[in-house]
């Protein structure tokens, strides 16, 4: 048995295949099962959060179309349909358990801003304290790709500090990670607890998205790991398999459960900087200003930046490279990239004579810079 008593805010991510039919259309039956579990797992005292897919397929649904359109526009449109029929199908049902839901539509930008980040974590206190369940779709009729987080397994794992998240549960067709893509290894093993991201973890997700929806494996260990490094558990359970959520939260070895015990702790604004910001461009710099990165975590200083890719404005975030283009970090900048371009591979002592001041003896100071875990020397 697992011990998950610690648990008092939950995040649960209800994937598209989870709420449809084979034919990709929403069945009410699946979603009220699934709403039957939340509102008695809410009983115990839990809060919870619900980040829910499905808004164009049940456009589709609404539009009687014989299939899902490809293009970009016609996906906007359906899910702009689609929402408003899928929140309305929440609130019909969460009602039946005197539950009241609420909905918020995110984009990437949401969170790399950090202004609309203090709101959006305002409001979700604020949801959470009047006791509403979040309902959180990404807003795929103003998605492009510059804005996108592009998949709900990520998204949710973003979500995670909003609501002090201490667990995430990714609700999908699948029993949870196996050791070999298990569609063609028959022998295949299910691995019921994870202790921290490995490659070796990593390397086990190798598979294709499900018929329905966009997530793959791939997108749910990234998930795993953006939740872990903020100390947040996640779980994989299959959505098919009879009181999963239930039989999850009373310790049931359901799934697979990836403990954030092992492994770094990152705080609110690193892990803002690693993972919640859109890099803007990136840095490259050489093997002496890398070595200092990885060894010793020191401030980035003109004197070990090669090459600037990419247009930025002073506090905006950017990769750190090496020289063979392997992403090292990623961090605050206190100068633009027009400037940083004037100033690599200078001392600091010539950055005021060039730039005609000095603000900053850093390009980037160590307390504003997160170095990839694991990275190679």
């Amino acid at each position: 048995m697992r011990d998950l008593s610690k648990i008092k805010n939950l995040i649960i991510k209800i994937g598209s295949s989870s709420l449809c039919d084979d034919q990709g259309n929403i069945n009410k039956e699946k979603i009220l099962n699934l709403i039957q579990q939340i509102a008695y797992i809410k009983r115990k005292g839990i809060k919870i959060t619900l980040v829910s897919s499905g808004a164009i397929n049940a456009g589709v649904h609404v539009m009687k179309l014989d299939e899902r359109p490809q293009t970009i526009p016609k996906k906007q449109a359906l899910a702009a349909i689609g929402q408003a029929s899928l929140m309305q199908i929440y609130e019909d049902l969460f009602s039946l358990f005197n539950l009241k839901c609420a909905q918020i539509l995110l984009n990437h930008d949401d969170f790399d801003d950090r202004k609309r980040l203090m709101n959006f974590n305002h409001a979700m206190q604020a949801l959470i304290e009047y006791d509403v369940v979040p309902i959180i779709n990404e807003n795929d009729t103003l998605a492009v790709d510059e804005i996108k987080v592009g998949d709900n397994d990520t998204l949710a794992s973003l979500i995670v500090p909003a609501v002090s998240g201490d667990m995430l549960v990714l609700v999908s067709d699948i029993d949870g990670l196996y050791d070999d893509n298990p569609h063609i290894n028959k022998k295949a093993k299910l691995i019921r607890n994870v202790n921290g991201i490995t490659k070796e973890i990593e390397n086990m997700a190798k598979d294709a998205s499900s018929k329905v929806g966009t997530g793959g494996m791939i997108t749910k260990i990234k998930a795993a790991k953006i939740c872990n490094e903020f100390g947040c558990d996640m779980a994989i359970v299959n959505g098919a398999q009879a009181n999963v959520l239930i039989d999850l939260i009373e310790g049931k070895e359901v799934g697979t459960y990836f403990n954030s015990d092992a492994g770094r702790k990152l705080n609110s604004r690193q892990h803002w900087i690693m993972y919640r910001s859109m890099p803007k461009g990136s840095i490259i710099v050489d093997d002496g200003a890398k070595m200092a990165l990885i060894n010793k975590h020191t401030s980035l200083l003109p004197k070990g930046i090669v090459d600037v890719k990419g247009n930025f404005l002073i506090s905006q975030i950017v990769d750190i490279r090496d020289l063979n283009d392997d992403f090292l970090a990623r961090g605050m900048v206190n100068y633009s990239s027009d400037e940083i371009k004037l100033i690599k591979g200078l001392n600091t002592s010539e950055i005021e004579k060039v730039l005609h001041y000095k603000d900053y003896d850093e390009v980037i100071h160590a307390n504003n810079l997160v170095l990839v875990e694991g990275v190679k020397k």
